[in-house]
């Protein structure tokens, strides 16, 4: 056990019972060195119906408290879950610049690419510094210049769209002032490099390699066949205007909808921070690629 002291956040999947086992073994492994753990108070109601949290994490050197909405300070951020789980995670940290590691719970994701077993490794790897760091833009939303909501930033994508059943929608579209294209639509989505292999990439948007400063713009269904996407600089200011028949639309922010009433004026740009991910040493974004997409893999 190492003699350095860090301090864990931890946040989770609340839908997972199944992977108590795995929650024990990562609460062990925090035991075992020490750690500070600060956890998230939703989660620590979840899973403590499966485990005494108190019992496992009982130790003189091992402290842990709970904490509410984004009240923590913490060395680094634990993830217990998917990539979604990991997005509500940075949404939770925020512009904290506390770096995060993505635990996951289920099948290899993106963000969350640590497995349970190697969570032992992982955090001796802290402890040594041995471990590499990725810096990730965000995205920043203002509704008529004002926040849409308490978390209105966005690692993977902020998405404009149509309500229900609703007849599409007009997206009437600017970059730094100059009229793009109306997108006549079931929406749009605007998506980071690390957003790019998910909502967009399903409409047909580019796979776009992390650290790359640009923002990709991919329209959900368009009724014109010549619409594609663009990128576009990440330095730019998009604002779009939305006109519909049910006379409100959606804004998706990291999954997270929230309604706007018709002639809401939407503003996209990058945010002032960027969310830090951890890596561990070795892990190479190509290799993941492959895996997750299935390049090269026969499937007849």
């Amino acid at each position: 056990m190492s003699s350095k002291s860090l301090t864990f956040a931890l946040f989770g999947n609340l839908y997972q019972q199944e992977k108590s086992a795995a929650i024990h073994q990562v609460l062990a492994c925090l035991k075992v060195h020490g750690a500070r753990v600060v956890i998230d108070e939703e989660y620590y109601h979840f899973i403590n119906e499966m485990c005494d949290v108190r019992s496992i994490l009982s130790s003189s050197k091992c402290r842990f408290t709970t904490f509410s909405g984004n009240d923590f300070e913490a060395d680094f951020a634990i993830s217990m879950g998917g990539d979604g789980t990991f997005l509500k995670t940075a949404c939770k940290v925020g512009a904290k610049h506390i770096p995060i590691l993505g635990v996951n719970m289920g099948r290899l994701g993106f963000l969350a690419d640590i497995a349970p077993a190697d969570i032992e490794a992982c955090l001796q790897a802290l402890h040594d510094d041995d471990y590499a760091v990725e810096s990730r833009a965000v995205i920043q939303v203002q509704a008529d210049g004002q926040p849409l909501t308490d978390c209105s930033c966005a690692l993977n994508d902020v998405a404009i769209l149509k309500r229900d059943t609703a007849s599409m929608i007009s997206i009437r579209a600017s970059i730094n002032g100059e009229y793009l294209t109306t997108y006549q639509a079931d929406g749009l989505v605007v998506s980071t490099p690390t957003g790019s292999t998910a909502y967009s990439l399903s409409n047909g948007g580019p796979v776009v390699v992390p650290g790359t400063g640009v923002l990709v713009m991919t329209a959900v269904a368009p009724h014109s066949l010549n619409i594609r996407p663009i990128v576009i600089p990440d330095t730019s200011e998009i604002t779009l205007d939305v006109v519909s028949r049910s006379h409100s639309f959606l804004v998706g922010i990291d999954g997270r909808s929230e309604k706007c009433g018709e002639g809401t004026r939407i503003t996209l740009r990058r945010a002032p921070y960027n969310i830090q991910v951890v890596k561990r040493s070795g892990t190479r974004y190509f290799a993941t690629l492959r895996e997750k997409l299935m390049w090269g893999a026969d499937v007849r």
